[in-house]
């Protein structure tokens, strides 16, 4: 283990991370909200930091091994997921608790959207943007960011990059070289956060709030500037947007790749891909029903409204994003439970959305089908598809082994939150709400998690990073093979 070497890149990317917080300040500067003082102080604070992580050990540029990269990428998360918690500390507005700001910093890194803060309309400008910049940029993921931009992780580049990106698959590039490749990446995403801002501001958000969203959205994250989140702005046209954008969002990234590869759009590129139909597909079939159990129960005054409403819920909380328009926990017991239970899934591989990723319940889906098929047929070799491809079967036992250790973590998690005394419902919806990586849940975390003990909110901490993770990039690290040399 190239011990050295991870010191010295975690180092760079706790300075390159520190220059982030010059965007809040400036926010605070333009604004006047008296607010930049925190993010200065966090800026040299994270600037000196990462040089005494990088100065004694900036000879050390030795290849970096699979294991170095998952190594780095878990103590990055950690580390960054800490500093990011010292404006909050730093600040008087809002004023929270050590727990909370380490709450609030994660959420946000880790794009779950759960949120200890209450009163979001009230706090200063700089906080508020600070909060979707988090979101943002822990979307894509800065440890891509980071291959991309700076030559001194060439080396090692795709250890980083396979153990950071979402997904059954993880050795697919889009460019023979993977620094090109994360440049891809970001220029997709920078392209659609422009375009999601533009599309937010032509509908009559603030240039502010379009901005501040438009992080929030592409992200798959859910913050919002205000208490009300989406419901604030009480336009169906705005929900339209962030229904398009995080459905865009959800896609793996790769397609949207092969789809503007030769300058234009081709549809094809899209509908070829079996996951991408298979959430469609699911993506149809959840606003159906929840449009229609609406409907059944009275639930709105006018169709339209309950269109609305079904078709922004739906897709908000299957993505992961999280947004809301209305407490939809306050809708027929169904739906929230069918909503939540949808989150699992989440959105594509290679997406910035959360769940367990639509491939792996699809191939889950066809290797039930195909033990099915064995029991009536003992003798036959039925191989497993995706389109016309067939999968080894080592893609298979690998992605039961996601399925059970997700289980595990989950029933861990719950367990674990319930010891602390919180409700069976709560616990549930709270463990699947940051698992997920998707914000709001039932009972008591149904608006906010402020009124979850500290003790239980740690736990939630280890479960948002679990999910960010993928959770083999997390739990790999307490196997003693990790460490073994």
């Amino acid at each position: 283990m190239q011990f050295r070497s991870i010191i010295r890149i975690v180092g760079i990317l706790l300075a390159v991370f520190s220059f982030f917080m010059l965007a809040p300040a400036f926010i605070a500067f333009i604004y006047r909200d008296g607010a930049g003082v925190p993010f200065v102080i966090t800026f040299f604070l994270l600037l000196a930091g990462g040089g005494a992580l990088w100065f004694p050990n900036r000879q050390h540029k030795h290849e970096l091994k699979s294991r170095d990269g998952f190594l780095i990428v878990v103590l990055f998360w950690m580390v960054i997921g800490s500093a990011g918690a010292l404006p909050f500390l730093f600040s008087g507005s809002p004023d929270i608790s050590v727990t909370n700001a380490f709450f609030e910093s994660f959420s946000g890194l880790t794009t779950t959207g759960a949120t200890v803060l209450t009163g979001l309309d009230h706090l200063p400008k700089a906080i508020l943007f600070y909060r979707q910049l988090l979101q943002w940029f822990g979307g894509m993921g800065i440890i891509v960011l980071a291959v991309a931009i700076l030559p001194v992780l060439g080396i090692g580049g795709m250890q980083l990059y396979r153990a950071e990106i979402p997904g059954p698959v993880k050795d697919s590039k889009m460019t023979p070289r993977i620094a090109e490749t994360a440049k891809v990446l970001w220029y997709i995403y920078l392209t659609l956060t422009i375009a999601c801002a533009l599309a937010f501001w032509v509908a009559g958000m603030g240039w502010f709030d379009a901005i501040s969203h438009s992080f929030s959205t592409i992200a798959i994250g859910g913050f919002s500037t205000y208490d009300a989140s989406m419901g604030h702005f009480n336009s169906p046209v705005i929900n339209a947007i962030t229904v398009v954008f995080l459905l865009i969002s959800a896609c793996n990234f790769s397609l949207h790749f092969a789809a503007f590869a030769s300058g234009g759009v081709h549809p094809k590129y899209y509908w070829r891909d079996p996951e991408f139909r298979a959430f469609i597909f699911i993506q149809i079939l959840l606003f159906l029903i929840t449009f229609l159990l609406l409907l059944k129960h009275n639930t709105y005054n006018s169709v339209g409204t309950a269109i609305d409403q079904a078709l922004f819920q739906t897709v908000s909380i299957s993505t992961t994003a999280g947004f809301t328009t209305t407490s939809f926990a306050e809708w027929p017991l169904f739906l929230p439970v069918l909503l939540l239970f949808s989150s699992f899934i989440g959105g594509c591989a290679g997406s910035t959305g959360g769940g367990m990723k639509v491939i792996r319940i699809l191939l889950l889906s066809l290797q039930g089908m195909r033990e099915i098929k064995r029991l009536i047929h003992p003798r036959a070799i039925y191989t497993i598809k995706i389109g016309t491809k067939a999968l080894p079967q080592r893609v298979v036992d690998a992605v039961w082994g996601f399925f059970s250790a997700y289980a595990l973590v989950f029933v861990i998690c719950m367990l674990a939150l319930i010891a602390t005394g919180i409700d069976e419902l709560t616990a549930f919806s709270a463990v699947a709400a940051t698992l997920n990586n998707l914000g709001p849940g039932l009972g008591e975390v149904a608006v906010h998690f402020g009124e979850v003990n500290d003790a239980a909110k740690w736990i939630l901490i280890i479960a948002m990073l679990f999910g960010r993770l993928e959770v083999f990039t997390l739990l790999i690290l307490f196997t003693p093979t990790f460490w073994r040399s």
